[in-house]
């Protein structure tokens, strides 16, 4: 144990920016030494390879999970509750119906997609494609079906003060 100590001493020493990669090298000879196991550079390149890919892979499934739009939005539009949706609208949401897009205050909104939920009862909600902007914005877009036939749906979701509001919902017939 003093052995392994002694690695992360002698290979945690330097600058900082030094000393984050010496002290990652510092522990693996360490569980080297503790698993008393011969040290050679092969098997410290394919520890160092395989802790680099699972790092990619975890680092790849957080960023797909962070672009999407949340889940209470979507399943507040596949049910087509428009109280549930109004409780993540920003303070001012665009609503767009076949192009006729206009601004409304949260109340205002929720109303218009009652009346649009109730007229157009969801039977399915499938989202095609989900993303976000350079600024941070999510989206998604997908197909909103109804008995009475289908409508593109595009939602944009917008960062405030650390909570994703709903800032764009669009229905377009197909």
């Amino acid at each position: 144990m003093v052995n392994c100590i002694n690695y992360l001493l002698i290979c945690g020493t330097g600058k900082k920016a030094a000393f984050k990669s010496r002290f990652g090298l510092g522990i693996v000879l360490a569980i080297f030494r503790v698993f008393n196991v011969n040290i050679d550079m092969k098997k410290i390149k394919l520890v160092l390879v395989w802790s680099l890919m699972l790092m990619v892979l975890l680092g790849a499934s957080t960023a797909n999970a962070q672009a999407d739009i949340p889940g209470e939005v979507k399943t507040a539009i596949r049910n087509g509750s428009a109280r549930d949706l109004a409780r993540y609208f920003n303070n001012t949401v665009e609503i767009g119906f076949d192009g006729d897009k206009s601004t409304y205050s949260k109340t205002q909104a929720e109303f218009v997609l009652k009346d649009f939920f109730s007229k157009n009862t969801p039977t399915n909600l499938e989202l095609n494609h989900q993303g976000s902007s350079d600024q941070g914005q999510r989206y998604a877009i997908g197909t909103y079906t109804t008995k009475a036939g289908a409508y593109r749906v595009f939602v944009v979701v917008k960062q405030v003060n650390g909570r994703y509001l709903v800032d764009t919902v669009d229905f377009t017939k197909k």
